[in-house]
């Protein structure tokens, strides 16, 4: 698969979250090179701003205009200073996003080689993420999520523009997890999960992770798979979401059996995967 298929495959997967209204609060975003898909992180930002499909977006508007001539007041890019990003930089981002959006837009900030975020200002950003205001988005890239601290990865959903990205496969343990999501199950299958599945939080934030990639991966290549082929395209995003919601709650000292009944309970209450 060439770049330009692997950008449209992107396009396409941000037009079936802006038309289903499923903006999250925090993107990563794997590229291989910074300059070259640089434009592809901006129609992102188009696309949000205008509300649009990557196809409509109307390079004579002002706000197209001002994006591309980086003087755009609702977005503000991030590079890093010298060999980091540091904490300044991300609280004068705080301070500038205090400020209303003159367009009552969403107010976007893109971070630039996000792995170098030091520690005074991975803190920072932590703090930003944790408590997300609905009209502001994150979009951190990085050309290997690896490299980027947990803390801050399990904040974000993982989206790739790596033209030599291969498929996610789940190990049999995630994927019974997701067929007990899927069938609602979980408390039919409760011992077994809090068993042998998802004995502690942390063996759970790493299925629960492994489940929302391979669930973004599913909608963004439009996979095949049996268990999700014939579910409804906002289900799967609402789920999404729920298990985002979700892991930015263990990064706290929880109760994990009250957590996971909790989970159990909004995957119920949440939408028809049957």
């Amino acid at each position: 698969m060439n770049k330009s298929d692997e950008y449209l495959k992107f396009y396409d997967y941000i037009d079936n979250i802006i038309s289903n209204n499923r903006i999250s609060h925090a993107y990563l975003i794997e590229v291989n090179n910074y300059e070259e898909e640089f434009n592809v992180v901006l129609n992102f930002v188009k696309m949000i701003e205008l509300n649009c499909k990557y196809s409509d977006i109307d390079n004579n508007n002002d706000i197209v205009k001002d994006i591309d001539s980086n003087a755009f007041s609702d977005l503000y890019i991030i590079e890093p200073d010298g060999s980091f990003v540091k904490k300044n930089q991300v609280l004068s981002l705080q301070e500038e996003f205090q400020n209303k959006s003159i367009y009552d837009n969403k107010r976007v900030y893109i971070i630039k080689e996000a792995e170098k975020l030091n520690l005074a200002s991975a803190n920072t950003i932590l703090k930003f993420l944790e408590e997300p205001d609905d009209n502001i988005v994150a979009i951190l890239l990085t050309t290997n999520r690896y490299k980027m601290l947990k803390t801050i990865l399990s904040r974000c959903q993982v989206l790739n523009l790596k033209s030599n990205y291969k498929n996610i496969e789940l190990d049999d343990d995630s994927r019974y997890l997701l067929e007990c999501i899927i069938k609602k199950s979980m408390f039919i299958n409760y011992n077994k999960l809090i068993n042998d599945i998802i004995p502690d939080k942390n063996i759970a934030k790493d299925r629960l992770s492994s489940i929302e990639e391979y669930l973004v991966d599913f909608i963004n290549k439009n996979n095949d798979d049996k268990l999700l082929n014939n579910i409804n395209i906002n289900d799967i995003y609402d789920l999404i979401l729920t298990i985002e919601n979700e892991l930015v709650k263990t990064n706290y000292n929880i109760n994990y059996k009250m957590w996971l009944d909790n989970l159990y309970a909004r995957i119920i209450l949440g939408g028809n995967y049957d």
